[in-house]
């Protein structure tokens, strides 16, 4: 049997709390399906996205491997470029890596928040990205040193990977419009939030924009939506107001979850038409018109994030969003 087409716009997100046996099944799964990308995650206490990616690739033969993210307070930028240039040298055209901030409250509890995350991230990018070119490079920023560091050229990837920058704040989403090769936002990212995200970023060149999603998709789009809801409970937090204000209900939002004793009811008590803006979430009918609005918006890489207990059996519905 001929597989299917691969949908390159759509991509799906790696659980972070998937079990170990079961994270190849999921990409070859992924794989299999259609999807175009699978991203991992590195969030503290779980699992390094590098190890994920390369073992990902590894399993894997045609869909690319996206790590988001790799915060920049975490790593030597000489080291990175050690291991994103082995990625890249051993599964080539197949790897995106998107470097970031990462969460305040985890760099900090490790000792690794930067004064000035701006700048760390700003010479972390440029470091990274001559390194990975083979530039012999020095650096005397405020952060970043580097002596006439170069790879090696036994070392060099032919497909030097993108760099983007997993970034939501509007000074960032700046930086990154001028540094990196495209921008990760985090879930959620409706249609209003994408554009006024580029509105920021404001790139003068070849620019991508990678939105992470909630998805849910059911014959029955309640039964979606359900589903769906959960996963939307931390979008009331402070941390999230970026991806809310865009939005003609974020006042209303912001009142709700004021109003509620904890997420889990602010989940619950979310309008039905909140979840459907907030997530990729209904029939497949309707998730691929949030796929063409989400395309419309300017995003170019949709990664879909799947919800319930059994991740991988999710994929099967998520894949029916795919095709017309």
């Amino acid at each position: 049997m001929r597989p299917p087409a691969t949908d390159r716009t759509v991509g799906v997100l790696l659980p972070r709390d998937l079990p170990a046996d079961r994270i190849l099944p999921y990409a070859r799964r992924a794989e299999e399906l259609g999807f175009g990308a699978l991203w991992v995650v590195e969030d503290l206490g779980f699992r390094g996205g590098v190890a994920q990616a390369a073992a990902v690739l590894a399993s894997t033969d045609r869909i690319r491997v996206g790590i988001g993210l790799l915060p920049a307070g975490a790593r030597n930028v000489a080291f990175a470029a050690l291991e994103i240039a082995s990625l890249a040298q051993l599964f080539p055209g197949r790897v995106d890596v998107a470097v970031g901030h990462g969460m305040p409250h985890w760099m900090r509890s490790v000792g690794q928040w930067p004064r000035s995350p701006l700048t760390l991230l700003r010479e972390y990018v440029g470091a990274l990205r001559a390194l990975l070119r083979g530039e012999l490079t020095q650096r005397r920023g405020q952060y970043v040193h580097l002596d006439g560091v170069q790879l090696d050229p036994s070392a060099l990837p032919d497909v030097v990977p993108d760099i983007l920058a997993g970034v939501r704040g509007p000074k960032s989403l700046a930086l990154s419009g001028e540094v990196a090769d495209g921008t990760v936002l985090a879930e959620p990212v409706a249609p209003e939030y994408a554009r006024a995200a580029l509105g920021h970023i404001a790139a003068g060149r070849p620019h991508r924009l990678v939105a992470y999603n909630i998805a849910s998709v059911d014959a029955d789009p309640l039964t979606a939506l359900a589903a769906a809801r959960p996963g939307l409970e931390w979008i009331g937090e402070p941390d999230w107001h970026a991806h809310i204000a865009p939005l003609p209900f974020a006042d209303e939002l912001v009142a709700l979850r004021s109003g509620c004793a904890s997420r889990e009811e602010f989940a619950r008590r979310m309008p039905d038409d909140w979840v459907a803006r907030l997530a990729v979430a209904g029939s497949p009918e309707e998730a691929r018109a949030r796929l063409d609005g989400l395309r419309a918006a300017g995003v170019t890489d949709i990664v879909l994030a799947p919800v319930g207990p059994d991740p991988v059996g999710a994929l099967e519905s998520l894949a029916t969003a795919l095709g017309a």
